[in-house]
């Protein structure tokens, strides 16, 4: 298992009904994600900065 710091920009317009669940799902496509924070707003587009652990193994 790795932990990657990874940025992310979510387009508001298209994501605003159910945010939270948006950017989860945008970030498992890097990982499973520990913690993430919007950091900037601008133009309708959203910076996310996230941790995402990776190689993670399902259990059996």
């Amino acid at each position: 298992m790795t932990t990657h710091f990874i940025t992310a920009e979510i387009d508001l317009q298209e994501s605003s009904a159910d945010l939270h669940a948006n950017i989860n799902n945008q970030l498992q496509t890097q990982g499973e994600p520990l913690r993430w924070a919007v950091t900037q707003v601008e133009a309708g587009k959203a910076q996310i900065e996230a941790v995402v652990l990776s190689g993670v193994d399902e259990a059996p």
